[in-house]
């Protein structure tokens, strides 16, 4: 059995980005994980169907708190993606999927798919953090500080996990609800 032209667009992709691809669990699925910055790894699974290549990746598990305004912000968030959308498996856990038809799938559609996959997650991870895990972040805060561990981590959160609460979110990293 041959490669189909997906797979071939998707390893050129891969050798063209320096990413390795892996070959996955399932028949034509292969996965690959795009570094980032505030999420440091963003672990992707590609799928090639019969019809299209359909993509999923896990962004974080299910909210600790606050899960109104959590939910509430991926969908509003999801009006703006392009080709993606957030989604949520049987626990609340939060992943990013979307779908390619096969007959557009090129190393150009693979590169605006993946990039919008990585942005997002990438983009989104401290204001859903900041939304659904601000109890524990603090409680961590507070740990690390009392035994003098250190919080770099933590640092983007520093405004919002300081003993006296600290000055409010600037406006620029205020999450959107």
């Amino acid at each position: 059995m041959g490669t189909s032209p997906a797979e071939e667009a998707l390893r050129q992709w891969a050798a063209q980005a320096g990413i390795e691809l892996l070959p996955g669990a399932r028949l034509g699925e292969f996965v690959v994980e795009l570094p980032g910055e505030a999420k440091l790894r963003t672990g992707v699974s590609l799928l090639v169907g019969d019809r299209a290549l359909s993509v999923s990746a896990f962004v974080m598990r299910h909210p600790d708190e606050n899960e109104a305004a959590f939910y509430r912000w991926l969908l509003t968030r999801n009006s703006r993606l392009p080709g993606i959308a957030f989604a949520l498996d049987k626990l609340g856990d939060v992943f990013l999927v979307g779908r390619i038809p096969l007959a557009g799938v090129t190393v150009d559609t693979v590169d605006d798919l993946l990039g919008a996959i990585l942005s997002t997650a990438d983009g989104s991870f401290n204001d859903l953090l900041a939304l659904g895990f601000l109890t524990s972040m603090r409680r961590e805060w507070a740990w690390r500080i009392d035994r003098g561990e250190s919080t770099r981590n933590l640092e983007a959160f520093r405004d919002l996990l300081s003993a006296d609460g600290g000055p409010s979110i600037p406006a620029e990293r205020r999450p959107l609800i």
